[in-house]
């Protein structure tokens, strides 16, 4: 199921035992498109520590509630990692993050990132818990390890927040800036970026795929894609107002237009 990333910012997170703050952001991999992150405020219970927590310990979403159900524990929350968030996330703090979790890194190695459970993921990682991972692999691994803990902070880490408001630049100019993120709820990627064209034509808002983004540029502000603006302007326009009142969007009828429009070649698991 798809979800507008602005509207289940602020659910409450309630973890096995109790419920332990609010989402304030999610963050996300703009090469892999796929949120690494869930930034959750802790309030008066931490209070006021923000968290990590990675986006595979999601269990459920609730929207009649208002609220996030996670795989862990209140006490495995509060003995996890302290982070400063309000600073750019470096590889090294995810990788004691991932570590004290027990999820594997999703860097490197050509496997991505699939949740650290072994499942055959869209990169083809098959290892895991479950599933030997050969030699060279695990060598290749253990490098990027190695190297990642010698890495800066991690420029391909982005935060939903921020990056809406985002300008668009099309391949011709501006078109717009960014409303929203639809993201998957099946393996919590981002399926697709939502522009608001109305500085461009008026009261239009329309859907582009992260794969037509070439680029985050963050001291200009602005989301470089490779599409020309005439293009995305005749594209299927989205209706956003038709599901103001729920958190998810965009039925299958609406996806079948869009990637037939596009030329998009859906592959189904």
């Amino acid at each position: 199921m798809l979800w507008k990333a602005a509207a289940i910012n602020g659910y409450a997170v309630a973890a096995s035992d109790g419920k332990i703050g609010t989402i304030v952001d999610f963050l996300i991999d703009d090469t892999t498109w796929l949120v690494r992150w869930l930034v959750v405020d802790t309030g008066n219970w931490l209070s006021g520590r923000k968290v990590l927590l990675p986006s595979s310990a999601m269990a459920q979403i609730d929207e009649a509630n208002e609220e996030c159900f996670i795989k862990l524990t209140m006490q495995q929350i509060k003995d996890s990692p302290d982070i400063d968030t309000d600073r750019p996330v470096s590889r090294q703090m995810e990788i004691t993050s991932y570590g004290y979790y027990g999820y594997s890194p999703y860097w490197g190695g050509g496997y991505g990132y699939w949740g650290g459970y072994g499942y055959p993921g869209i990169y083809g990682y098959t290892g895991g818990i479950g599933g030997a991972m050969p030699f060279a692999t695990r060598s290749e691994h253990h490098k990027d390890l190695v190297d990642a803990q010698c890495d800066p902070d991690d420029v391909h880490l982005r935060s939903v927040v921020s990056v809406t408001g985002y300008y668009i630049h099309a391949s011709d100019g501006e078109i717009g800036h960014v409303e929203d993120f639809l993201i998957e709820d099946a393996d919590w990627s981002v399926r697709y970026l939502v522009i608001d064209t109305k500085n461009w034509w008026f009261g239009k808002s329309v859907l582009i795929s992260p794969n037509s983004v070439k680029d985050i540029d963050w001291g200009s502000r602005l989301v470089n894609v490779d599409t020309d603006r005439q293009k995305i302007k005749d594209g299927p326009e989205y209706e956003s107002s038709t599901t103001v009142d729920h958190a998810y969007s965009v039925d299958r009828a609406y996806e079948e237009k869009f990637e037939s429009y596009y030329g998009i070649e859906r592959v189904d698991a």
